[in-house]
């Protein structure tokens, strides 16, 4: 007989733990490794990072092996700061953009308030929001025979006296929008007069294939936080440099609340890209990426086009959008062979348009075709 005293259950885990499901991207990805797919699904290139990255990397390798200042070593602060003509006092140093945007959710809104963004969405976003205590509220974007519009009407429509900040992803994932400046002007207004705080998520900032986007903290600089990411500059996605160029007067207090995070980002990476990021300009890498991308999106996009899709050019980023009514991605994967990004993955639940696919082109030409064969031949059957 056991006399042992009985033990109670543990406490459940915080109900915002419901946030953690797996995201569509990491699933995407996990079933194309079991499938064997070619992965047009999660954004990140297939070859290896520049020379002159892995060059950089390999000198500071054992010379620059312990923490840095939570605000980033000095050396890459002042890099960025060149860069993005801000002062390195400004910057703060991340593990990648997505630490960035969690820090100035916290920093920036809380229970109560409400932060808004463009519908669709990237997905982090929403339960970052939701984790401060903020509600998401979304401006749609629409889907045109011509390409994606955002919402400015929807959006102005939208504000309320709880609205705090206005986040905009530009270069735009999925949509591959890049906001004119008209648009950008319009929304720096709209911030001003409402006092909103801006959040531009330009990791996109050196893929565009048209007129460079024009950095919105040039327009609003008293109120915009710039995020970058080294990994979506430099091919170097699982290396996670990320930054935010902050107001003037406020970086240390952000950098404050990234300490307790992360404390600070990988010193020997740092170190590398704080090397890389003048070479980058120099030698005319980010004209080479552009080139090469513009193409692979391209081949893509008559790819699809000739298969039936409707299919929306992107101005910038690595994605294409394209519609395919009642494609299931997940059937695609396991008997089609190639990994796509359902639309549904940037909208609230039920509101993404009919067969909406995003798919990434950051991949060498012969995986887009292989990817395009297959593709044909899952459609013809």
């Amino acid at each position: 007989m056991d006399n042992s005293p009985a033990v109670a259950p543990p406490r459940r885990l915080h109900a915002r733990t419901a946030l953690a499901a797996e995201s569509a991207f990491s699933v995407m990805s996990r079933l194309a490794v079991q499938y064997g797919a070619v992965n047009l699904g999660q954004g990140f290139p297939a070859g290896s990072p520049p020379d002159f990255l892995l060059e950089a990397l390999s000198r500071q390798a054992g010379t620059a092996d312990q923490y840095t200042a939570p605000a980033g070593l000095p050396a890459l602060r002042g890099a960025l700061a060149q860069d993005l003509n801000v002062a390195a006092d400004q910057i703060t140093v991340t593990c990648g953009a997505t630490e960035a945007l969690h820090t100035l959710a916290d920093a920036l809104y809380g229970p109560g308030d409400e932060v808004l963004m463009f519908e669709p969405v990237f997905d982090i976003y929403r339960p970052q929001a939701l984790l401060s205590g903020a509600r998401p509220v979304l401006a749609p974007m629409t889907l045109a025979p011509d390409g994606w519009t955002p919402g400015l009407d929807a959006l102005e429509a939208l504000v309320t006296p709880r609205t705090r900040a206005l986040l905009v992803n530009n270069p735009h994932n999925p949509s591959g929008h890049v906001f004119t400046r008209a648009e950008l002007e319009r929304l720096v207004a709209l911030a001003r007069t409402h006092d909103l705080w801006i959040i531009a998520d330009e990791v996109y900032d050196e893929l565009y294939f048209g007129e460079a986007p024009a950095p919105l903290r040039t327009l609003a600089p008293e109120r915009t936080f710039t995020v970058g990411s080294a990994g979506k500059r430099l091919e170097a996605t699982g290396w996670r440099v990320g930054w935010i160029a902050s107001p003037a007067g406020v970086a240390a207090q952000i950098a404050g609340l990234h300490q307790w995070a992360t404390f600070c980002a990988p010193a020997p990476l740092q170190a590398a890209v704080a090397a890389a990021l003048p070479l980058a300009r120099e030698t005319g890498f980010y004209d080479d990426l552009r080139r090469s991308y513009g193409a692979r999106m391209r081949l893509l996009a008559s790819g699809l086009r000739s298969l039936g899709l409707d299919v929306q050019t992107p101005g910038g980023s690595y994605f294409i959008t394209a519609l395919a009514p009642g494609l299931d991605p997940r059937h695609l994967v396991e008997h089609g062979g190639v990994a796509v990004i359902p639309g549904r993955a940037f909208y609230a639940e039920g509101t993404a348009p009919d067969g909406l696919i995003r798919l990434a082109f950051c991949k060498p030409p012969r995986d887009l075709l292989l990817a395009l064969e297959r593709l044909e031949r899952y459609l013809q059957a």
